[in-house]
């Protein structure tokens, strides 16, 4: 299993989502020869499919946030990873919102889910768990009420993070130091502040402080949209020094050799 980064999806918003004008599948990420879900939206098995990935390989998924855009459909994922529990496998970690639910709000994690996988648990923000040859870093994040958490994935070949769902403040920035490729989501383009979410000039201040070799920015909004996400990731390579992909639904990075091996897959269902 060769190293990859998949997008099944690059929505942020309720707009772009509910439309499925970008798609909302989540993000795999393949290393160590391992397979790993990252925040299964709306349409995950349908991108999955259309992407020639194969869910029963999974061998954990993460949920980073209960908003529906990161984690509507981890039960019919984790579901079909396990032939509903025929083949009890795999790892759920998930944040604390997402696990426990919050107020008068249910989990979105089902009980019966949980008795799926091998292991389920919640983080509230920074803990670490070893998954074979990959050691997992829960992270600092920050989004309203709620609990997010941020990923870094240090593996025997990259150190990768992902911001998840999150506003910008120095404990992200300093949760974030030493990976060299950071996805951040990135909602808003430059002039744009919303309150748990980060725009371009948030990319542009967290890519200074950290310095990483890549960034791939996704999870946008209908304004970032508007904009253009590839003006806006020249805008933040230039402020920044640092080399910046704007990621599109079916792209496909290697992150070994990315600079080598960036291609777009073949997408009939969203072009």
């Amino acid at each position: 299993m060769e190293p990859e980064i998949i997008f099944l999806g690059t929505a942020g918003d309720v707009i772009l989502a509910g439309k499925q004008e970008r798609a909302s599948g989540g993000i795999i990420l393949k290393t160590a020869g391992l397979q790993f879900h990252i925040d299964p939206g709306p349409g995950a098995l349908t991108m999955a499919k259309a992407l020639n990935v194969n869910i029963r390989e999974n061998v954990a998924v993460f949920v980073t946030s209960s908003n529906w855009i990161q984690s509507n459909d981890v039960n019919a994922v984790i579901s079909a990873m396990t032939y509903e529990g025929m083949d009890k496998t795999g790892v759920l970690i998930t944040n604390k919102t997402s696990f426990n639910g919050i107020r008068n709000n249910d989990p979105i994690i089902t009980k019966q889910t949980k008795r799926l996988v091998e292991k389920a648990i919640c983080f509230e923000s920074e803990a670490k768990i070893g998954i074979n040859d990959v050691e997992v870093n829960t992270l600092y994040a920050r989004h309203g009420k709620e609990r997010p958490i941020g990923l870094k994935f240090k593996t025997p070949e990259f150190i990768l993070s992902y911001t998840g769902v999150s506003e910008l403040n120095n404990l992200v920035m300093e949760a974030h130091k030493g990976s060299k490729i950071i996805i951040i989501n990135c909602k808003n383009p430059i002039g744009i502040e919303e309150r748990g979410y980060m725009n371009s000039e948030d990319v542009i201040e967290l890519l200074k402080k950290v310095k990483p070799k890549l960034a791939i920015i996704t999870g946008f909004g209908i304004k970032m949209i508007q904009s253009d996400p590839l003006y806006e990731a020249r805008e933040i390579q230039r402020a920044s020094k640092v080399q910046v992909i704007a990621a599109r639904d079916g792209l496909s990075i290697n992150p070994v050799s990315y600079s080598a091996n960036l291609r777009q897959k073949t997408l009939s269902l969203y072009k």
